[in-house]
C-alpha cells in the first residue's frame, strides 16, 4: 500500500524545511542546551504561526481540529532539522487537555498560538521543565498541574533538558484520554525520528563523497554502499508505517509506526557514526546533534519492548476478530 501526500501537504512540509534551514538549529540547540531559550522561543513562535502546534487542538479552542497526518509531516521536518524543546509534550498535552471540562478553554488557545509552552511527566521527571510554561502530571489521580519544575539534569540529546516537577497542584481531570494522548505522542515521536534518520542518511552520503582513501572517495567502496543501502531501505520502510497509523491512530499501528522508525533512525545513527570515522565522537561537530537525538528518541514515550508487546497484542487481537468474522460468515 502506498501513501502520497498531497499537493497541500508536500507544500507544507517544503515552507517548514525552508523555514527550517533558514533558522540555523544547530546554533538554537547549542544555546538551548546552555539555557539560553531565546532563540529556541522564537523557533516556536514561528511554528506556532505555520499551525504546526494548532493541528492537535479542536477548532473551538482556536485549532486546526485533529490532523494526524499534517502533524506528522511536520514532525518528520522538526526532526530532521533537529528542531530544540518539548515538542511531543505540547501535543500530549493538548490531547489530554482537550476533554470537557474548563481546562480546554483556559489553556488549550495558548498552545494553538505558541504563547504556551507544555511538558508532561509520565514519572517523577518532564522534558525542558525548565523552558516550559505548563507543567502538567500524570498521576494516579489523573492529570495533575505541578507547581513547577526542579532543578535541571543534562539529558542525552543535547536539545532536551531533565526536570523533577513538583508534587502536589491542581487536579485537571481525574479521567484524562491517556490512551489517545500516547498515539499521538508515539505518532510524533515516530515522524521525529524518522526525520532524524533521512536527516543522518543525507550527511553521511555527503561526507563519504568528500572523504577520500587510497586516492578515491569512501563512498565508492562496496562496503560503504551495502551500510547506506541499509539505512536507506529500512528508512523507507518506515515511512509507510508512519502515515498509514496517522490515518488510524490505532494503538497497534502507532506503536508499529514508532518502533520501525526509531529503530530504522538508531541503526542509520551507528552507521553514520561509523563511516565519519573519528570526527562523529565530538560534540562540536553538528552529527552529534542528530546521533545523541536518535538515540533519544528510541526509548521515549515507550521503549521496543513495549512498542513490540502492543503490536504482538494488536495482532493476536486482529487474528481472534477474524476467525469469530470467519465463523459467522460460515
Amino acid at each position: 500500500m502506498r501513501f502520497l501526500l498531497d499537493t497541500e501537504q508536500r507544500a507544507f512540509a517544503d515552507s517548514l524545511h525552508a523555514m527550517l534551514t533558514a533558522a540555523d538549529t544547530p546554533s538554537v540547540v547549542r544555546d538551548w542546551n546552555r539555557g539560553d531559550h531565546t532563540g529556541g522561543r522564537a523557533l516556536w513562535s514561528r511554528l506556532a504561526e505555520a499551525g504546526v502546534f494548532a493541528l492537535a487542538v479542536p477548532e473551538t479552542y482556536d485549532g486546526l481540529g485533529a490532523h494526524p497526518v499534517e502533524l506528522a509531516v511536520a514532525f518528520l521536518e522538526l526532526g530532521r532539522h533537529a528542531v530544540p524543546g518539548p515538542l511531543v509534550e505540547t501535543v500530549a498535552a493538548a490531547v489530554l487537555l482537550a476533554g470537557p471540562g474548563p481546562s480546554a478553554e483556559r489553556f488549550l488557545p495558548g498552545l494553538a498560538k505558541g504563547a504556551t509552552m507544555a511538558t508532561v511527566a509520565l514519572g517523577t521527571h518532564a522534558l525542558d521543565g525548565d523552558a516550559a510554561d505548563l507543567h502538567l502530571a500524570l498521576t494516579p489521580e489523573g492529570l495533575r498541574l505541578s507547581p513547577g519544575p526542579g532543578p535541571v539534569r543534562r539529558s542525552l540529546d543535547p536539545a532536551r533538558r531533565l526536570t523533577p516537577l513538583a508534587p502536589g497542584g491542581e487536579l485537571l481531570s481525574p479521567r484524562p484520554p491517556v490512551d489517545r494522548a500516547l498515539a499521538w505522542a508515539r505518532l510524533a515521536t515516530a515522524a521525529q525520528a524518522l526525520g532524524v534518520g533521512l536527516a543522518l542518511l543525507d550527511r553521511t552520503v555527503a561526507y563519504v563523497g568528500q572523504r577520500t582513501q587510497f586516492g578515491v572517495p569512501v563512498g565508492s567502496f562496496q562496503a560503504v554502499k551495502h551500510r547506506l543501502a541499509d539505512a536507506k531501505i529500512a528508512l523507507e520502510f518506515a515511512r509507510p508505517l508512519l502515515f498509514g497509523a496517522a490515518l488510524t491512530l490505532d494503538a497497534a499501528d502507532v506503536a508499529a509506526a514508532r518502533l520501525s522508525a526509531c529503530e530504522a533512525a538508531y541503526s542509520t545513527a551507528r552507521t553514520a557514526l561509523q563511516l565519519h570515522g573519528a570526527i562523529g565522537y565530538t560534540a562540536e561537530y553538528d552529527l552529534s546533534l542528530w546521533l545523541t537525538k536518535a538515540r533519544a528518541l528510541r526509548t521515549a514515550w515507550g521503549g521496543p519492548d513495549e512498542c513490540r508487546d502492543l503490536v504482538l497484542a494488536g495482532a493476536a487481537g486482529g487474528t481472534a476478530r477474524g476467525a469469530a468474522d470467519g465463523g459467522r460468515r460460515r
